[in-house]
């Protein structure tokens, strides 16, 4: 076989009638083109026409230097399916550490994956398998992937490791993580692995879109635990909705992510915590500029890092949860996280506190943020049924009831009778309405057993209080809270305190000064545990 520098695949064998098994002409030409570059050292490209493509049973091993480009996304398509081999995996492209001993000296170079689309819908292993990904790609040194379409894989949809000199731009992930059980590891739209390439991994991931996926929209995950997080990693415009976390670092120092949005993610907007295989939480991250809201859970969950982390000028709302939750997760780093700031942010409408610590700080810094209106999640507990109660694929109506709009945001709704009780999360209500999460990511229906008929019996736990603007539950040394607006101008207001110090929390040293703590609905302060030491002056309220 000839090598020139681009191929068209149907030159080279392929069909791409969606019938006929295009796995073995194109592994044919990859291996062809990489014999070339390897050669001479000039990267060839694979030109795909329009067609769906089918590969069955076995992925197609990658070369360094071979790029595949499709003619466009819903025109070239890659059917990945595994009928005559239900253990395998199948993913289109894979080069991997423990299967092909990719490294720093055994990489894939130079390639480009463009304009085309991955379906994982028929990829179907016995047993939950990591590696049943759309493109499982580790070690890649100055790659580019754009403009690519997967949805519907059995676990992570674009799961590229160690990505050295690589931008990931424009790729959309739908209901990828489609075996993944919810918290395994992998089951991601996108997800990364760090650390391979030393302390600095230069890597850009812009405009990409990530919805309805099993674990996390987008992740980075250090590797392993005796690697240095690397730096050089950002996250700029991209967007995640529907799935179990939208945007996470588990493992990187310095990620940057500026303008994107986090939104109706189940369990948290944004999250930092010891969920990767190696239980390293990020550090040195900062967010600015995004958008995270109308998450059934947290809007921002933060734990397991020593800091720093910075949250700057982001609209925080709506969340069913807590606006920010700083916690740790047992298994993780547990020491005080230093220097966490939280800088004019929009916190506000969250279902209990904007912010809650839950986990010890140490030099935390807030300052000029509008922390307003939160602790929604006031309506009492209520129960119904009968007459005017009907439920949709995401919703639950009471034509009598007369509830507190936003009042039971966040809440767990039991429907049916107790012992074929089922639950769901409301993400927000009208007067007569529930708006209900989908019972998991890229789900049309929050009922797992089908909707439940007419007149159905419900009902809704009551109010958790306090709810406060920033609420402290764990020790806290050397703040520096200023120039904050912390109040509430609803009707009713929901928000009770400006500040709770609970019975548990220890608050010492630091400044709260130059604050507006007044108009909440109860007492602006509430001490359950006495500050000590410290400056408290110049505070409205």
């Amino acid at each position: 076989m000839t090598a020139p520098l681009t191929a068209d695949a149907h030159e080279y064998g392929l069909v791409g009638d969606g019938v006929a098994d295009d796995r073995p002409a194109l592994q044919k030409l990859v291996d062809a083109l990489g014999d070339a570059t390897a050669a001479d050292g000039r990267p060839r490209t694979v030109r795909v026409p329009a067609g769906r493509y089918a590969i069955r049973d076995r992925p197609v091993l990658w070369r360094s230097g071979v790029s595949l480009v499709g003619a466009g996304r819903g025109a070239t398509c890659f059917e990945l399916s595994n009928p005559g081999a239900p253990t395998r995996p199948v993913p289109l492209a894979w080069f991997t550490t423990a299967q092909h001993g990719a490294g720093r000296d055994r990489h894939i170079a130079d390639v480009t994956f463009a304009h085309f689309e991955i379906d994982g819908l028929h990829v179907e292993t016995e047993e939950y398998d990591v590696l049943a990904k759309g493109l499982g790609l580790q070690y890649v040194l100055r790659g580019r992937f754009t403009d690519l379409y997967i949805h519907d894989t059995a676990a992570t949809g674009f799961g590229c490791d160690f990505l050295q000199d690589t931008v990931v731009e424009g790729v959309l992930t739908e209901r990828c993580g489609r075996q993944d059980p919810g918290e395994a590891m992998g089951g991601a739209g996108i997800g990364i692995g760090v650390g391979g390439w030393g302390p600095v991994e230069r890597l850009a991931v812009t405009g990409c879109t990530a919805r309805g996926n099993g674990t996390n929209g987008i992740f980075l995950e250090l590797q392993q635990d005796d690697w240095v997080p690397p730096r050089g990693i950002r996250i700029t415009a991209c967007h995640t909705e529907d799935n179990r976390y939208g945007i996470s670092d588990w493992g990187a120092d310095g990620l940057i992510v500026t303008g994107c949005t986090m939104l109706g993610n189940h369990v948290a907007g944004f999250d930092v915590s010891a969920q990767g295989t190696t239980s390293v939480g990020g550090r040195g991250g900062i967010v600015t500029g995004c958008v995270i809201d109308a998450n059934p859970g947290d809007g921002i969950a933060l734990g397991n890092t020593p800091g720093p982390y910075g949250f700057h000028g982001n609209r925080v709302g709506n969340n069913g949860r807590y606006g920010y939750w700083e916690h740790n997760l047992a298994g993780g780093d547990q020491e005080p996280a230093t220097d966490i700031v939280l800088e004019s942010n929009d916190i506000h409408g969250n279902a209990l506190d904007g912010i809650r610590v839950d986990a010890p700080l140490h030099e935390p810094a807030f300052f000029g943020n509008r922390i307003r209106g939160n602790g929604r999640r006031a309506a009492p507990g209520t129960r119904g049924g009968g007459e005017g109660v009907h439920c949709g694929p995401l919703s639950l109506t009471d034509e009598r009831a007369d509830w507190l709009p936003g009042g039971h945001r966040g809440k767990e709704l039991t429907v049916g009778p107790e012992e074929g009780e089922t639950t769901a999360v409301v993400v927000d209500n009208t007067a007569t309405d529930l708006t209900l999460a989908p019972v998991r990511p890229g789900a049309g229906t929050a009922w797992p057993d089908g909707t439940p008929g007419p007149g159905t019996a419900y009902r809704l736990p009551d109010c958790p209080a306090p709810r406060a603007g920033l609420t402290a539950a764990a020790a806290v040394t050397h703040p520096y809270v200023h120039g904050n607006r912390v109040r509430d101008d609803g009707h009713p207001r929901t928000q009770i305190h400006a500040v709770w110090i609970a019975p548990e929390a220890t608050w010492t040293g630091g400044r709260v000064s130059g604050n507006d703590f007044s108009g909440n609905a109860s007492a602006s302060t509430r001490f359950d545990s006495a500050p000590s030491g410290g400056r408290w002056r110049d505070n409205a309220g």
